[in-house]
């Protein structure tokens, strides 16, 4: 066990030493690298092409050909600068990033948190949502993002790193409950990805989503009423290569007040009018109506 967490250990220096020698690179370079990457995802490999066409497709039924093959392509164009700008986010400086990224009504959160409410902030795999990271640099209050252990450990121990530069709390997805059940120090904020395809299907949470029928995680909504907590949505925009505005939108302000099924139904259509105002930006390469 020992040897084996030793190995662990050395693999994560080097992997992190290597990311954070290429995050020293000029952006250009990095987004010229990302440039080739593109040629051999989009052209060469085609990476999950299918699934990409098929979902944007069947999304937006409205749309000709031509206009779905513009999106496709600028999708695969966005999908890989991403990754560019990950990776220079291992280094880059606060001021750069705080001109890169521009928050809007952050008093909404400010608001809920000094009324002594915890909140839920939601959102979907719209833009470099990873850039989220930098979050808790603009707000003055605790800030947690709950994620999903990866299988293995040497990646996982890469990615709680680079998420938690800015102070960004990791908390795995299995002691969220547990977590904000039984914290009773000052309230903070909680940042939920709410648009992957659940393993169980509960009739309650079916929507239409982009034009097709849609189960939807139960666990963000029934956490926020359990817990008494306050919604928000994280309205995510790209304003230009590496720069994002994101725009904090009410959903309710006192989760055990609503009827079951509205914060999630509120939150389908602010995802919806997300993805509708950027579609490429949306991740298409999952399968998010497989069952």
């Amino acid at each position: 066990m020992k040897m084996r967490q030793a190995l662990q250990t050395v693999a994560f220096r080097s992997i992190y030493i290597i990311a954070y020698a290429l995050s020293l690179l000029p952006m250009a370079f990095l987004y010229a690298m990302a440039s080739f990457t593109f040629f051999l995802v989009y052209y060469m490999i085609g990476y999950r092409k299918a699934v990409v066409i098929q979902n944007i497709a069947r999304s937006f039924p409205d749309k000709r050909y031509g206009e779905i093959h513009a999106i496709v392509k600028k999708f695969y164009t966005c999908f890989v600068n991403y990754f560019a700008e990950i990776i220079k986010s291992i280094s880059v400086s606060e001021k750069i990033l705080d001109r890169r990224i521009e928050f809007e009504n952050l008093e909404l959160i400010d608001g809920h948190i000094n009324a002594g409410r915890n909140v839920i902030a939601c959102l979907g795999h719209c833009g470099n949502w990873e850039m989220l990271n930098f979050m808790p640099y603009k707000i003055q209050h605790d800030m947690y993002t709950v994620y999903k252990p990866l299988r293995s450990g040497v990646m996982n121990r890469l990615m709680v790193k680079l998420r938690s530069r800015f102070n960004m709390k990791l908390i795995p997805d299995n002691a969220v409950t547990r977590h904000l059940l039984t914290k009773k120090l000052n309230p903070a904020v909680y940042l939920f990805l709410s648009d992957q395809c659940p393993r169980t299907q509960d009739e309650k949470y079916r929507f239409t989503f982009l034009n097709q029928e849609t189960y939807l995680f139960s666990g963000m909504e029934k956490l926020a009423r359990k817990s008494r907590t306050a919604v928000v949505y994280l309205h995510i925009t790209q304003l230009s290569r590496g720069s994002y505005k994101i725009i904090c939108v009410p959903i309710c302000s006192k989760a055990e007040s609503v009827n079951e099924g509205e914060i999630a139904q509120k939150y389908i259509h602010l995802l919806t009018e997300n993805i509708r105002q950027e579609p490429y930006g949306w991740l298409w390469t999952h399968k998010r109506w497989k069952r």
